[in-house]
């Protein structure tokens, strides 16, 4: 069994985002749901800033975009909820 590697994540500040997607106290997976959602509502090189405070998120977000092929910019932990700046690189 080989074991999977965790996506590595950078802890940003100071992105400003085209667009921002509340989904703090929502359930899983309402974060990534809303994500797809509003990722298709961009346009290629536009920023979205998707808040939550679902701690999961920071593996399933990571792996979302490597899947996509989105960019992730990096995440921001306000200490109530985490902010994830990810930016459209694909149609």
């Amino acid at each position: 069994m080989t074991e999977q590697k965790q996506p590595e994540i950078k802890f940003v500040e100071g992105i400003v985002a085209d667009a921002v997607e509340d989904v703090v106290y929502r359930m899983c997976p309402m974060h990534l749901m809303r994500l797809e959602e509003r990722m298709k509502e961009l346009k290629k090189g536009q920023i979205l800033e998707l808040q939550t405070d679902y701690e999961g998120a920071l593996a399933d977000i990571p792996d979302w975009c490597r899947k996509t092929g989105n960019e992730l910019l990096g995440v921001e932990d306000t200490g109530e909820f985490f902010k994830f700046y990810i930016k459209k690189t694909v149609d």
